[in-house]
């Protein structure tokens, strides 16, 4: 009887491991509570699906993970990324070093990964969620796997169920971190990232929303915690964008604890203080018998000018000539600093990645269980993070493909 490999998640890094476990020659079984595998990743990126990203560095990541990311990137990077899609068929391009399948579709690569699956005759179980991961009192494996459906055989397992992030459609419940306990591995809390805020309704957010670029920092008092810079986007509830998601990561514990953290937005964020004063001056010379809406008609986003106004207790239709030269400066200072007092993050099912999970002090260089021969996790089940930008599917394939030789070289012992 062959030995067998059985893969508990169909997602990015559960296709990967199957890809690389059937490749090497083991027999292998997926199981997948969607209808269809890949159902968070068909939504990646807006639906373009960020491979990858040349820019890859181990400081992208979570600081718990820098150092094992530095040995698992150097064994398999975003140059085998882009290898292993095209052995797939799947061409890629480069937007500054973000990667991307040149199709523009993030389902030209799930049905990439699924079509090759099914050339290596890789058994595909779908609607069936894993219980429990138990050792084989008797038979021919030493495990048995448990689903609401049935119970399998196993000589190996891996286990990549992902996490708590996505929409409801997607499925992504955690159901791995209770096989894991159950296993014995440890657990470190867990919270959104890549996520947006809430923030304090003043009365003055834009209903329509609107996008800008913009450098924003975020403090907690006196203390910055981080900054960033990108396009940000304001709601009439809160703020998001890449500069938001990317800080989440750092600012996230924070808001969870509900500390008072305030994001500062500065929407000129090319212009350095001399260019500034120039501008301002220049702005200044037309103090005239415009109104204050008119006069900054063309200096930022007509929503942002509707905020500065409301924040500052101004009317629109105040002229120019009746208001001071200190106070025009004040106006346009404003743009440099407007702040959000931020209340509750927009949750797990708007969020694009789970930061914490299973502990890697577990996890050994070959993505094995220390504790459990034969059991290997991949993917957003563990403590790694990383940044928005191609940096979380790269450790699901990096952890997909190293869980998958490794346990199809144990069979093979």
């Amino acid at each position: 009887m062959s030995k067998k490999v059985f893969v508990a998640g169909g997602g990015a890094a559960g296709m990967c491991s199957a890809i690389y476990a059937a490749r090497n020659g083991a027999d292998v079984t997926v199981i997948e509570k969607n209808t269809r595998l890949g159902k968070k990743l068909s939504v990646t990126g807006n639906g373009r699906c960020n491979l990858t990203n040349l820019d890859m560095r181990p400081e992208c990541y979570n600081k718990a993970a820098q150092g094992r990311m530095k040995d698992w990137l150097s064994l398999y990077g975003p140059e085998e990324t882009i290898r292993f899609f095209k052995s797939l068929g799947v061409i890629v391009k480069s937007e500054d070093g973000y990667i991307y399948p040149i199709s523009g579709q993030a389902s030209t690569v799930v049905d990439a990964l699924v079509n090759e699956l099914n050339r290596l005759k890789v058994n595909i179980i779908t609607q069936s969620q894993i219980k429990a991961v138990k050792k084989a009192e008797k038979g021919n494996a030493p495990y048995i796997l448990v689903t609401n459906n049935d119970k399998y055989e196993a000589d190996c397992i891996i286990i990549a169920t992902g996490a708590l992030s996505g929409a409801k459609s997607t499925m992504s419940t955690g159901d791995g971190y209770y096989i894991c306990k159950q296993l014995g591995m440890d657990f470190k809390d867990t919270y959104p990232a890549l996520v947006g805020f809430k923030c304090e309704n003043d009365g003055t957010m834009p209903e329509a929303g609107v996008r800008a670029e913009t450098a924003i920092s975020f403090w907690l008092g006196e203390e910055l915690i981080t900054s960033e810079v990108g396009e940000l986007q304001i709601s009439k509830d809160g703020i998001s964008g890449i500069p938001v998601m990317q800080a989440s990561r750092d600012i996230i514990k924070f808001i969870t604890e509900k500390k008072p953290v305030v994001a500062s937005a500065d929407f000129f964020p090319k212009f350095d203080e001399k260019d500034f004063e120039a501008l301002v001056s220049d702005m200044l010379k037309l103090r005239d018998d415009r109104t204050l809406e008119e006069f900054l008609l063309g200096f930022a986003n007509s929503n942002i000018n509707s905020m500065v106004i409301k924040r500052m207790k101004l009317s629109p239709y105040m002229h120019m000539k009746n208001i001071s030269e200190s106070m025009v400066r004040c106006i346009l200072e404003k743009y440099r600093d407007i702040r959000f007092n931020l209340t509750d993050s927009y949750g797990y099912l708007q969020s694009q990645v789970t930061t914490g999970g299973m502990s890697l002090g577990d996890i050994g260089d070959d993505m094995s269980v220390k504790r459990c021969p034969g059991i290997y996790c991949a993917g957003e089940l563990l403590d790694v993070d990383g940044r928005c930008g191609g940096y979380n599917l790269q450790f699901a394939w990096t952890s997909g493909s190293i869980a998958g030789t490794a346990a199809s070289e144990q069979i093979k012992e």
